[in-house]
């Protein structure tokens, strides 16, 4: 196997166009090529500018998972550091968590973070959504978003061999108009649902005691969204999660 080390993404795209397989941390691929034989040409990003980028509002798709630390939102920082164990984050990359994960255990974080991604493609770069990643699964370089006024992040508890466990992500955001609007991305089994709404009640006390009645009015719309729709157990985790964000000091 020849292994590329791209660092430009003209060099990138040179890959590209000669067939070279994108690869990240190659954690996800590893046995099935050791199994089913490896390919003639792979690229690693690890060598690009572009693909490294660690920021308050931008990660880059090759950043292995150990090195996200509080320079980024609490939400993607809790989502990494849940992944896998030490010797796994060490290796797996950002973009090959979101686009080669069958678990995605980023991809809530990046949701409520309202992420953009760069993409690279043949014709050049390009910034698109996330949809648009998971689904054409484009060469990703990076993600960027707008920082959210505060976010959280759960992932229960997991049986090896068993189904996976559920994860919920939740961001506060200011729409730049001084109104706040909470997003909330739940990944129950292999599907990840997300929505959000405007919480601006004004009745939060902001002292990090209790959920209070601005809780209750967010939850209320929230179960008015496409999250209504989880189960009793998997609300009850969400519940919880948005009542510690919104009570905590600056959420109001």
């Amino acid at each position: 196997m020849l292994l590329r080390l791209p660092t430009s993404v003209t060099e990138a795209q040179e890959c590209l166009a000669e067939g070279a397989l994108p690869i990240g941390g190659a954690t996800l691929v590893w046995a099935t090529w050791q199994r089913d034989g490896f390919p003639e040409r792979a690229m690693s990003l690890r060598e690009l500018p572009e693909a490294n980028v660690i920021g308050p509002e931008a990660l880059g798709a090759a950043v292995v998972l150990n090195r996200i630390d509080d320079r980024i939102p609490e939400v993607l920082r809790r989502a990494a550091g849940s992944v896998g164990t030490g010797a796994v984050r060490r290796t797996a990359t950002v973009g090959g968590n979101i686009v080669g994960s069958s678990l995605r255990c980023l991809l809530p974080a990046a949701l409520v973070l309202d992420a953009r991604a760069t993409v690279l493609e043949s014709d050049g770069l390009h910034e698109t959504d996330l949809a648009e990643v998971l689904s054409k699964r484009p060469l990703l370089l990076s993600l960027h978003w707008r920082r959210p006024i505060a976010s959280a992040y759960r992932k229960l508890p997991g049986e090896a061999g068993g189904p996976p466990p559920l994860v919920v992500a939740a961001a506060l955001h200011d729409d730049g108009s001084g109104q706040h609007r909470l997003s909330v991305a739940v990944r129950d089994g292999y599907d990840v649902i997300s929505d959000g709404t405007p919480c601006d009640t004004g009745t939060g006390t902001g002292t990090g005691t209790g959920t209070g009645t601005d809780a209750e009015q967010v939850l209320g719309a929230l179960r008015g969204t496409a999250l209504g729709e989880l189960p009793d157990a998997s609300w009850e985790v969400v519940g919880r999660l948005v009542g510690d964000l919104l009570s905590r000091p600056g959420s109001h």
